[in-house]
């Protein structure tokens, strides 16, 4: 755990979870989509095999959770077919409040110092670069590396890579697929968010769906 200017970052414990699900909530509500499935997401994680406990943090302020991060395991297919072991990360999530003052990175680099110190090679996301390379993301194109269900002409900015281990991706030119751990039922996470606070779905310019 680490402790300064009146925040820690600690491992989530089970009595964390609700509330942590409702953060990612508030968080990602009516920003990609009408709704948001984030939270349904990290619930249903938790349960998976790939999912990492060892990097499932929280950030709290003045007693209070305001961020979340999670990584799962994931993986590269090889040109050669070899398959190569690397980590996804997400949600990844701020408290509406406190958003633009710096914890998302605090947060992020934390992590992924943890994730480097555990061993692992490579972190990819689908994320904006904007944010993400202030962390040492770059495109993951730049590694000779695609994004599964896209061809060499589509928009892949959003395919971010950080390399924790230098070299590791050395002569690794492949296919990247985000982990079945991510697939949802989204009849079941409509079931599971009637658990929450009812809040009004929007249509709102710059969603994706």
């Amino acid at each position: 755990m680490t402790t300064a200017k009146n925040y820690s970052i600690h491992l989530e414990r089970k009595e964390d979870y609700r509330q942590v699900e409702n953060l990612v909530r508030e968080s990602f509500w009516n920003v990609y989509r009408p709704g948001c499935f984030e939270h349904y997401v990290l619930h249903k994680l938790r349960d998976d095999p790939s999912f990492i406990r060892e990097l499932d943090f929280v950030l709290e302020k003045d007693g209070r959770i305001i961020g979340q991060n999670v990584f799962v395991k994931a993986m590269i297919k090889n040109d050669n077919g070899r398959d190569i072991p690397v980590l996804t990360m997400g949600p990844l999530s701020i408290a509406n409040n406190m958003k633009r003052q710096g914890y998302g990175k605090i947060l992020l680099d934390y992590s992924l110092a943890k994730a480097q110190e555990l061993g692992y090679g490579t972190v990819l996301i689908e994320g904006n670069i904007q944010f993400y390379e202030k962390s040492g993301f770059q495109y993951a194109s730049s590694y000779g590396l695609r994004y599964h269900g896209l061809s060499k002409d589509d928009d892949a900015s959003f395919f971010l890579c950080r390399e924790l281990i230098p070299g590791y991706l050395e002569n690794i030119h492949g296919e990247y697929k985000t982990p079945s751990a991510y697939d949802i039922n989204e009849k079941t996470c409509a079931e599971f968010d009637r658990h929450f606070p009812k809040k009004r779905k929007l249509k709102l310019p710059g969603q994706f769906l």
